[in-house]
Order: structure tokens, then C-alpha cells, then sequence
């Protein structure tokens, strides 16, 4: 690297000078850095911020369970199956020009569903907006990765890990506040056209701040290998989300049994043409031998239970505190509020716990994780129907101090050895993998809940508490699989 005395306008820097450069190209300051992460944010929170809205969409568009369910999942379907691709397509045409689009389109998809005027619009304008989200998140990690190195480079991965956790609590507790306030008489709308002057501030602010950066090997894309890879993703995410609300008809049993087909499929081919690249051939879309890479394997094998867990207790904890306890979406958002302070303030001080305890940080973050969700457990099982903010504050504020240990290490554990011009495609690959848990968290805890709950009462509180049990067990898993992630975080 080499590095020049920054300008005033740097804000990394001192003034006087040119600013700082990473490999030849700008490096990202604090407010390109600040852009990319309020970037990141926007897909992150729509993924939790409907939940508490549901309520209020199935009474004004008499959508019922089964198109809420698409509502839901429309937008996590399309946003993991195109994240690969969307990685894939900055590091060939430049990541900010794809980040600036898929802003642009994020914001012209959130307002097509705030002035949805029936539940298929909806559907509709959801799943545009999870591939617009596809275009814009794997562009942040890989500018991020290409324009940053050393401390540096560590400081902001932390605070994109901060980010990716903070967002989706803070969507709910933000869902609740704006669904409750009913902004000029906007009702659920709000929670969908708050996105537009974001995203429009983001577009100014990207223009400015944010470097161009791009594979110094731009490959094709891959037609067959997203094809497939698509496919699978489909077989696997669409039965699992929508099979429950839709009684399990004979498409989900088929869907589910062509999975495994093609995922191997998939596999088969990204090796073959793999193979091929060294004697001119063309590129995978996911290079095999990235899983060769000893920290992103093991790392991605972790992330996979403790984003199901995490996206799993989202979807459960809004529904069982509006449905089977009747609060209302202030109040069920205000019980997560203990969790997202805890959690970024655990954040912000893993940089330094990681310089001395490298990625056992991750291990005492499950363990902590662990604590708090066993707390919960039992405080749900005591006071069931009587439970309340209060009581759920301390497993809340213990569960949110472990997550906040484990995302954000285990961010710059998967991303430490991938080399610069991959920054994309490794990008895409982890944040798929993060997506597809969260999806599958919420089909599989989500249904755990729903099928135990019944008409709710007593029953609701039964299967809140199995379902948190559930989630303990996949914490013990993160736990035993942390052990051997490489001890060095990068």
C-alpha cells in the first residue's frame, strides 16, 4: 500500500495533501464508510421492519396468512437467490455503479410498496425490492474489502457486523414506532416509504464519498452456474416458507426433493468449469476452491446456525408478544430495545477484546448468547400470560451481548484470507449464506411456533418457550463449531 498525506477533505487524516490511497485506488473515508453501511442497512431492516406491520396489512388489504407469508418471504427469496450474482456483477462493471443502482432501485421499490394498493401489488413489489437489496449489500463488504487494509480494514468490518445485527432489531423497534404513529394516516405504508429519502440520501452521499473499485480480472457472468444455483435456492427456501401457510401441497414435497439434485448439479458444474479457467475457460459464479479457504469455510459453516437462530427469534418474538400476549407494536418493539443496545455496544468493543483473544471472542459470545436466551426461556415459562417489557429486559440485554460478540468477528473471519479481485464473489457467497439462515430461521423456529401456538393462551407461552429451547440448542452448535475457526480473527 502506499499512502499519501490525505487532504482536508479526507476525514481519515490530517489536512494538507492528496488522500490516502489503498492499491492505487482512493481509499474509503468515515463518511464513504458511513454511506456504505447506511447502504447496508436499508435491506437488512425491511427484512424484520414488516413483521410488526403484518397486522395492519392483513386488515387493510385482507391479504390472510398465506400472502403474508409471500410478503414475507417474496422479499427474502429473490434477495438471497441474486446476491451472488449481485456480487458477481460489481466486480464486473464496478461496485459502486452497482451499489448507486441497486440504491436507486431499493428506493423506487419501497415506494411501489408503501402505494401498493392490494396484497399480490405487494408481493409484487417485495420481491422487486429483494433484488434490488441483492445489488446494493454485496457491493459494501467488497468496497470495504478493496479500499481498506489493516486496522483500518478491521474497524470497519466490526462496524459492518455491528450494522447487519443492529438493523434488524432496530427494524422491528422502528416497524412498531411508525406502524403505531400512524403518520398522516399512513398507517403500514410508512414502514415501506421511510426507505425513499434514505436511499435518496444515500445516492447523494455515494456520488461524493465513495470510491470506484472493481476486479482487476472482470469475468463474464456465469449463466449456468446461476441458473442452478438459483434453482436450488428456490427448491430449498420457497417450500420451507411457504409450505406451512399453504398446507403442504404436493409442490413443496416436489420441490424439496429436487434440492439436493440441484445443489450438486450446481456444484458439479462450478468445478468443471473451474477446472477450465486456468485453460482459458470461463469463471465460476462461487469458485470452488474459495471453500478452500480454511477461514471462510469454517466461518461460513458457523454463520449458518447462528443466523437461523437469529432470524428465527426475530419472527417469533414480534408474533408471540402481538398474537399470543396481544401487546401492541410500541411495546413488542420496546422489548428489543435492551437487545440492540447491548448488542452494539458488544460491537463497538470487539475490536479490542479480538487483539487479545483473537476469535475465542466468538466462543464467550456463544456462551453469553447462550445464558441469555436459556434466561428467556425460563422467564417465559414462569410468567406466561403475565409477562411483560420488564421482565424479558435482562435475557434480552444477556442474549443481544452475545450476538454482538460473535457477528461482527465472525464477518472478519470468513473475509480475512479472500484475495482483493474475489472481494465480490466472497462478499455474495457470505452474505447469501447469511441471508439464506435467516430465511430458513424464520420457515423453520417461525413454524415450530405457529404449529405449537394454536389459538394462543397458554399454548402460545408453551411453544415460545420450546422454540427458545430450540434456538439454545442451535447456539450450542455455534459454540462447538467456534472452536475451530482459525484463532486469528485477520
Amino acid at each position: 500500500m502506499t499512502t499519501t498525506s490525505p487532504s482536508p477533505r479526507s476525514p481519515l487524516a490530517p489536512a494538507g495533501g492528496a488522500p490516502p490511497v489503498v492499491h492505487g485506488r482512493p481509499a474509503l473515508g468515515r463518511l464513504g464508510l458511513f454511506t456504505v453501511l447506511l447502504g447496508a442497512s436499508l435491506p437488512l431492516v425491511d427484512f424484520s421492519i414488516v413483521n410488526v406491520a403484518l397486522p395492519s396489512i392483513d386488515h387493510d388489504l385482507t391479504a390472510g396468512p398465506a400472502l403474508l407469508e409471500l410478503i414475507v418471504a417474496g422479499y427474502g427469496l429473490t434477495y438471497a437467490v441474486l446476491l451472488v450474482l449481485g456480487g458477481r456483477l460489481g466486480d464486473l462493471f464496478g461496485r459502486r455503479r452497482l451499489f448507486l443502482a441497486g440504491m436507486a432501485a431499493f428506493g423506487l421499490t419501497s415506494l411501489a410498496c408503501g402505494l401498493a394498493p392490494d396484497a399480490w401489488t405487494l408481493v409484487g413489489a417485495r420481491g422487486a425490492q429483494g433484488a434490488a437489496a441483492a445489488l446494493t449489500l454485496p457491493q459494501v463488504l467488497a468496497t470495504i474489502h478493496a479500499s481498506t487494509e489493516g486496522p483500518r480494514r478491521a474497524r470497519a468490518l466490526s462496524l459492518y457486523g455491528a450494522t447487519a445485527g443492529l438493523s434488524m432489531v432496530a427494524g422491528q423497534i422502528l416497524g412498531g414506532v411508525l406502524v403505531a404513529a400512524d403518520l398522516w394516516g399512513l398507517g403500514w405504508r410508512a414502514v415501506f416509504l421511510v426507505n425513499v429519502p434514505v436511499a435518496v440520501a444515500g445516492l447523494v452521499l455515494a456520488f461524493r464519498e465513495v470510491p470506484e473499485t472493481r476486479s482487476e480480472r472482470p469475468a463474464p457472468v456465469d449463466v449456468p452456474g446461476t441458473l442452478l444455483l438459483g434453482l436450488a435456492l428456490v427448491t430449498l427456501l420457497a417450500p420451507l416458507t411457504e409450505g406451512r401457510a399453504a398446507g403442504w401441497p404436493v409442490w413443496t414435497w416436489v420441490a424439496l426433493a429436487v434440492f439436493p439434485f440441484a445443489a450438486v448439479a450446481f456444484w458439479r458444474v462450478e468445478r468443471r468449469i473451474e477446472r477450465r479457467a486456468d485453460a482459458g475457460g470461463g469463471t465460476p459464479l462461487v469458485p470452488p476452491s474459495l471453500l478452500g479457504l480454511v477461514s471462510l469455510r469454517r466461518g461460513l459453516v458457523l454463520l449458518l446456525p447462528l443466523c437461523m437462530g437469529f432470524g428465527g427469534f426475530m419472527f417469533v418474538i414480534a408474533v408471540a408478544l402481538q398474537q399470543g400476549l396481544g401487546m401492541g407494536a410500541v411495546a413488542s418493539g420496546a422489548a428489543l430495545v435492551p437487545m440492540a443496545v447491548a448488542f452494539f455496544g458488544a460491537s463497538l468493543a470487539g475490536p479490542r477484546l479480538v487483539r487479545r483473544w483473537g476469535t475465542r471472542v466468538v466462543t464467550a459470545g456463544g456462551l453469553v448468547q447462550g445464558l441469555g436466551i436459556g434466561l428467556l426461556a425460563v422467564t417465559v415459562w414462569r410468567a406466561w400470560p403475565d409477562l411483560s417489557v420488564v421482565l424479558l429486559l435482562p435475557g434480552m440485554a444477556i442474549a443481544g451481548l452475545g450476538q454482538g460478540l460473535q457477528l461482527p468477528v465472525l464477518f472478519r473471519v470468513i473475509l480475512s484470507e479472500v484475495p482483493g479481485e474475489r472481494a465480490g464473489v466472497g462478499s455474495g457467497v457470505m452474505v447469501t449464506t447469511q441471508q439464506s439462515a435467516l430465511a430458513l430461521g424464520v420457515a423453520t423456529l417461525g413454524s415450530l411456533y405457529l404449529g405449537l401456538a394454536g389459538s394462543g393462551g397458554a399454548a402460545a407461552g408453551t411453544a415460545l418457550t420450546v422454540t427458545l429451547l430450540a434456538q439454545l440448542a442451535m447456539v450450542a452448535v455455534t459454540v462447538a463449531l467456534s472452536v475451530r475457526l482459525p484463532r486469528s480473527a485477520g
